[in-house]
């Protein structure tokens, strides 16, 4: 079992940058693969950024490469998603999300922080 909750979530300007953060409890936090997820008003939830439980692999929407950076820290049981020249378009609520080494399904979720970006 493991549990997310988000943090860092909050109100910017564009242009401006924010760094997510999300705190995962259980001791096997390393044997995860990482992502995160966002979900704008009548929207669909999309992916966003995920990184591999083996920690040498990253991926990226089209949207966010090259503005957004994933990385984690397995000795705090920590993932992070560093934001950069965010844009309106960005505003969301963003998930943290859980999937056991290279299973396909995301089982577990955080609530979700809320990001907004002002033009």
């Amino acid at each position: 079992q493991v549990q997310l909750v988000e943090s860092g979530g909050g109100l910017v300007q564009a242009g401006g940058s924010l760094r997510l953060s999300c705190a995962a409890s259980g001791r096997t936090f390393s044997s995860y693969t990482m992502g995160w997820f966002r979900q704008a008003p009548g929207k669909e939830r999309e992916f966003v950024a995920d990184i591999r439980w083996t920690g040498s692999n990253t991926y990226y929407a089209d949207s966010v490469k090259g503005r957004f950076t994933i990385s984690r820290d397995n000795a705090k049981n920590m993932v992070y998603l560093q934001m950069s020249s965010l844009k309106p378009e960005d505003t969301a609520v963003y998930y943290c999300a859980a999937r056991y080494m290279d299973y396909a399904k995301y089982n577990y979720w955080g609530q979700g922080t809320q990001v907004t970006v002002s033009s």
